[in-house]
């Protein structure tokens, strides 16, 4: 067994327990949601538009609540994800809301071992890459999956993000950009529930802009554009202020905490 394998067994067990803290959590707002509250931002919407009766294939979609999102606004919906915790919830959710979207529990590297389908837009969002070893074989998977003409869009906090260490009061700048060597954090809690006696063990890894865009572009796709933003629509990290527009944002504003990234295979 490859450490990569080892990594990843270890970030399933941590994704099955946060399945069981966040889908009782406020953030998650799981009786909101059933009751037809949408989970999705207004940087996806508005860069996929109408998605009424597209293919879509949702990459690490947690316990499904984007993927039934997306579901309810028309599209033919397969999400993807490590936890089997995540996957059998996300079955449930869709089969209480009667709704019509397939999930797959599978390493995102993997999937196109498991769906062969080709899919009018591939999505992904907030907190994705970064358990990803080496984006080459997921940009890869990515073009595999697509439609001639179909849509990648990536929603993703800002790798500048990751360079802090946040276990702190004060984020300390501890890693690498371009850091290569994994990182690993144990801490109690998680980010949906900072009060939750649950230990998250984690192993990640920091991946900069010319790393995404280079995985995409090597595997064939066009990068329509990539937009960086100095805040987050989801306040997971310490002493962000919130604004009159309900994002969140660094006290400063000194480094950017999103980038968006659409592309189509051509």
């Amino acid at each position: 067994m490859s450490r990569n394998s080892n990594f990843f067994k270890t970030n399933k067990i941590t994704w099955n327990q946060k399945v069981k803290v966040h889908s009782q959590s406020s953030m998650y707002n799981m009786e909101g949601f059933k009751k037809g509250k949408s989970s999705l931002m207004s940087y996806e919407l508005e860069a996929l538009g109408d998605v009424s009766g597209k293919s879509l294939l949702h990459l690490q979609c947690h316990f499904g609540q984007d993927t039934l999102s997306w579901s309810r606004l028309g599209a033919k919906c397969t999400g993807v994800d490590l936890s089997d915790e995540g996957v059998n919830l996300a079955k449930q959710l869709n089969e209480e809301l009667n709704l019509d979207a397939e999930f797959m529990c599978c390493n995102v590297l993997d999937t196109s071992k498991y769906i062969k389908d080709e899919f009018d837009i591939v999505f992904t969002s907030y907190g994705v890459i970064g358990w990803l070893p080496d984006l080459k074989p997921w940009g890869r998977m990515i073009a595999e999956r697509l439609k001639q003409g179909g849509i990648f869009f990536i929603a993703e906090f800002h790798p500048m993000v990751w360079m802090f260490d946040y276990l702190e009061d004060t984020p300390i700048m501890k890693y690498g950009y371009m850091q290569n060597e994994v990182i690993y954090e144990e801490y109690e809690g998680t980010y949906a529930d900072e009060n939750s006696k649950m230990i998250s063990k984690e192993y990640c890894w920091n991946h900069g802009l010319g790393e995404v865009v280079s995985a995409l572009t090597e595997a064939g796709l066009h990068i329509e554009y990539l937009k960086e933003y100095n805040e987050s629509p989801y306040n997971v990290l310490p002493n962000l202020v919130k604004t009159d527009s309900g994002m969140y944002v660094t006290k400063d504003k000194l480094y950017p905490l999103l980038f968006c990234l659409k592309a189509r295979k051509i």
